[in-house]
């Protein structure tokens, strides 16, 4: 297994623990070689190596301790060589006493340090999880499973965005898509999943609710705050999804999103719009409202919802990822978590983990067609709104 930081920039205990042999190791070889060595020969000032080895890989106490026996190895040999009182080897002992004092606390102020970047990084994640809430691997009758990876190093969340509301008749999902990635892109994205998530279980048309979110991005994009030079061209591409438990059909709202797929016994079909609603924050006053497209969902068929980061992924030799090709050769996966699993292994290999933009993976499977909804997603939404509302 790979060895992880530990601790901000100290390997964990059991990492320590085996690589301290090292600097134990040169403390014995450079004390037998200074007692062995010629009168002449002044072996001892490179014990100093062994405490600042032992920095980078452990923290401040253990930095201490080699350093004391660095010190304690360093008097060994005067008093083997009968030169404790030389002037020479009090030289090399204070010396060696300032180093070992300084290397210990350098070592405690990044302990410090990494500490409180922890604890930011920690507040972070939390702010990042409220923001893009995991999706629930039931909703209804259906099975959800999904997969994010933000391109900026140690973000939870970027411009790609995916949210699921339960509503009386069934229920609806968002997947977008905010231009740029970054700060600004996780302003549009928070404000996208904040508008849908307090407008879907009112449940108004698609189209309807498809206005509200576009309303809501042109007022962002209008107000004073926005100063960033492409503020004017953000926008947002985005599929609203309407799934009821009723009927075994799924209808979709793309608004310049890429489409979904349908994967069904081994087969995939490519969910095309009929007419594309324009992007989330364009703001023209006639713009193409789009139009709701209905398809087939029986039980058992997986929708693959997706963004271009998943799509747009390249190989070594510049070549985008070929999700459609690559589905139909895993129909034995049934489960979207499997499927997720799948699709995930197989692009981290084929562009060796390296990724350009956000890249967001939703995976539905309908479960049974019902007219009712089941009593027993009732009893788990109560306990779960109980959960939420629960003082601490």
């Amino acid at each position: 297994m790979r060895l992880q930081p530990h601790d901000g920039g100290a390997w964990s205990w059991q990492s320590s623990r085996n690589l301290v042999v090292i600097p134990i190791a040169l403390i014995v070889v450079i004390t037998i070689a200074d007692v062995l060595a010629p009168q002449s020969t002044h072996l001892g000032p490179l014990l100093v190596v062994a405490p600042a080895i032992t920095a980078s890989i452990g923290g401040s106490r253990l930095t201490a301790l080699i350093g004391a026996l660095s010190v304690g190895a360093l008097v060994a040999i005067s008093v083997i060589r009968n030169s404790l009182f030389n002037s020479n080897h009090e030289s090399q002992l204070i010396a060696l006493v300032l180093i070992c004092a300084l290397t210990v606390v350098f070592c405690r102020l990044r302990e410090r340090h990494s500490a409180e970047l922890r604890q930011v990084r920690s507040v972070a994640e939390a702010a990042q999880q409220v923001v893009l809430q995991p999706l629930p691997e039931r909703m209804g009758t259906l099975r959800i499973a999904s997969a994010y990876r933000a391109a900026t190093d140690h973000a939870r969340i970027g411009g790609d965005l995916y949210a699921a509301v339960r509503t009386r008749q069934g229920t609806r999902l968002l997947l977008g898509d905010v231009r740029g990635k970054g700060l600004p892109a996780i302003e549009d994205a928070a404000l996208v999943l904040g508008g849908f998530r307090s407008a879907a279980h009112r449940e108004p048309a698609l189209p309807a609710l498809r206005a509200e979110l576009d309303a809501t991005v042109c007022w962002s994009l209008a107000q004073p705050a926005r100063e960033e030079p492409d503020a004017d061209e953000s926008f947002v591409t985005a599929m609203l999804i309407d799934i009821p438990d009723h009927e075994p059909v799924v209808r979709i709202l793309n608004c310049g999103h890429p489409p979904p797929f349908r994967l069904r016994a081994g087969q995939v079909t490519v969910l095309a719009p009929g007419q594309c609603a324009t992007p989330l924050g364009m703001c023209l006053p006639h713009a193409p409202t789009g139009s709701v497209d209905t398809y087939a969902f029986e039980p058992g068929d997986m929708l693959v919802l997706y963004t271009d980061g998943v799509t747009e992924a390249r190989d070594a030799d510049d070549r985008f990822y070929p999700l459609a090709e690559r589905l139909p050769s895993w129909k034995d996966m049934d489960t979207p978590g499997g499927l997720i699993e799948r699709v995930r292994d197989d692009l981290g290999m084929f562009c060796r983990s390296t990724f350009d933009d956000d890249a967001a993976l939703v995976v539905v499977r309908r479960g049974v067609v019902t007219g009712e909804r089941d009593a027993s997603d009732d009893e788990e939404t109560a306990q779960a709104a109980a959960r939420r509302c629960r003082p601490p």
